[in-house]
């Protein structure tokens, strides 16, 4: 089964502990044992692939930036306002 590759971003690299913080390009936040991840560091970036149950990380050089843009188009996108409500308006506006 051949899946399409994900993005991964190391955000805190804990040498001590040997785990990395890590965000993926779905957004979620978890930790990974650094040695998966060839050349480890803050900021670094990963395609990962799975392939016939094998999981790849792939250092990428362009994982971060993308991760950033994807993050900055998500806040875009945002709104915190309800159908027909804007910033400032009274019930009595609505009425």
């Amino acid at each position: 089964m051949n899946v399409p590759p994900e993005l991964l971003v190391i955000d805190v690299l804990d040498e001590d502990a040997g785990l990395a913080d890590v965000e993926d390009s779905r957004g979620r936040t978890y930790q990974l044992p650094a040695e998966w991840l060839p050349d480890a560091a803050d900021g670094a970036g990963y395609r990962v692939t799975v392939q016939d149950g094998t999981v790849h990380f792939t250092p990428d050089e362009h994982a971060a930036a993308q991760l950033r843009e994807r993050s900055k188009q998500t806040l875009l996108d945002f709104s915190d306002e309800h159908d027909g409500e804007h910033d400032g308006d009274t019930p009595e506006d609505r009425a």
